[in-house]
């Protein structure tokens, strides 16, 4: 799949569980206990996914800048 990726994190979802930073430490961060993207849009990255994929709140969500197609979490 080609093409940027927009990652967003709902944070009234998210438990701060710290999966992702685990996961992704690069993409994201825990704010005052909760995950936040560290950037809006990123280069497509099995780590992205991974995080989305593993987040215990599903509140994760990563899509194609392009088209809005959902890419993670797998559905």
């Amino acid at each position: 799949m080609s093409g940027d990726w927009r990652v967003t994190v709902d944070r009234d979802r998210c438990i701060g569980s710290g999966m992702c930073t685990g996961v992704a430490p690069e993409h994201f961060v825990l704010v005052d206990g909760k995950s936040t993207a560290t950037v809006d849009t990123t280069a497509p990255a099995e780590t992205v996914t991974d995080a989305a994929d593993f987040c215990p709140a599903e509140a994760i969500t990563v899509r194609s800048v392009t088209d809005g197609q959902l890419i993670a979490p797998e559905q």
